[in-house]
């Protein structure tokens, strides 16, 4: 059984598309990254998995339930947690209370090892938080029942990059006691870290599906490097350069090759500096996905039910 599948997902607010057309499936034990742009659908993806808004058109399953079967999705939500980007916490309560207060409507099996781990002030007022902090009691709240699958939606938001390594710790420890991870992300890097495989979404729409390793190698690195002597852009014609801006001793460029190729080439040259990084995810999409996908037909978008009329347009 698959913890998610979807098959043709459509969500439309209105004239408004949300999500159009998704099918994939995410392994029991998988850590799946779901990626894409701001605004490309992934948090409408999450919203219609967890009945939060009802689909136009297609199907999902949450842990084998129908996710438009209230009963059956009731009886999944109770084995998932769920982080999302924007924890709305109650802030006139302490943290320790919030807890109390969670784990009384969906049970407590961990919440002393979470506290211990990502060390939320819980005895202050969740309104005297800080952003980071916030995001470190929400992880709490959505561990805490120690569930089989676990959604998360930008889950390193505000935090800083010590307590961010540890999330990603966490999230390999848990892996390896077979929890399943659905983990939306804009961030290449932080994908590369932990998942297993990516879906890649723009404009609502599945534009790829891969394994981690394979979209990096694809995707290549963007290298800037700084030499002493005049550079020419045809100094930097070897296989593996794309995109290429040279001249005045500076050359920036993306590198799918070898990198071997790339070190005795710049051997030629006094190097001052030299800068290599993932590719920022908008270059992937440039460079990879840069196809747009085909539009919808002109006819009016599927008619919604009474009950995914409404919900938000943050898409």
């Amino acid at each position: 059984m698959s913890a998610i599948e979807t098959t043709g997902l459509t969500k439309y607010y209105g004239d408004t598309r949300g999500i159009d057309d998704l099918s994939f499936s995410v392994a029991e034990g998988e850590v799946f990254g779901f990626l894409g742009p701001n605004g490309a659908g992934k948090t409408t993806t999450i919203r219609t998995l967890l009945g939060f808004v009802a689909p136009t058109g297609g199907s999902a399953t949450l842990l084998g339930r129908d996710v438009t079967d209230e009963a059956a999705l009731v009886e999944a939500k109770r084995h998932v947690g769920y982080l999302p980007s924007n924890p709305g916490l109650d802030e006139g309560v302490t943290g320790r209370r919030l807890i109390r207060y969670h784990a009384a409507l969906k049970g407590d099996e961990r919440s002393d090892e979470l506290l211990e781990r990502f060390d939320p002030p819980v005895e202050r007022e969740v309104g005297d938080y800080s952003t980071g902090n916030k995001q470190k009691l929400a992880l709490v709240l959505a561990f805490m029942h120690d569930p089989d699958l676990v959604i998360m939606d930008e889950p390193t938001s505000g935090l800083d990059p010590l307590m961010q390594e540890r999330l990603y710790e966490f999230i390999e420890d848990e892996r390896s006691r077979g929890t399943t991870f659905f983990f939306s992300s804009h961030v290449l890097s932080e994908v590369r870290k932990v998942c297993d495989r990516v879906g890649i979404v723009r404009d609502g729409r599945l534009v790829a599906m891969e394994d981690v390793e394979e979209l990096l190698d694809r995707s290549g690195k963007r290298v800037r490097v700084a030499v002493e002597e005049a550079l020419d852009p045809a100094d930097f014609e070897i296989a593996g350069v794309h995109d290429l801006d040279a001249g005045d001793g500076d050359a920036s460029f993306m590198f799918t090759g070898e990198y071997d190729a790339l070190l005795d080439h710049l051997r030629e040259y006094t190097v001052r500096d030299l800068e290599i990084e993932e590719a920022p995810l908008e270059d992937v999409f440039m460079k990879f996905y840069d196809h747009a996908p085909a539009e919808r037909p002109a006819s009016s978008p599927p008619t919604e039910t009474a009950a995914s009329a409404g919900g938000e347009t943050d898409v």
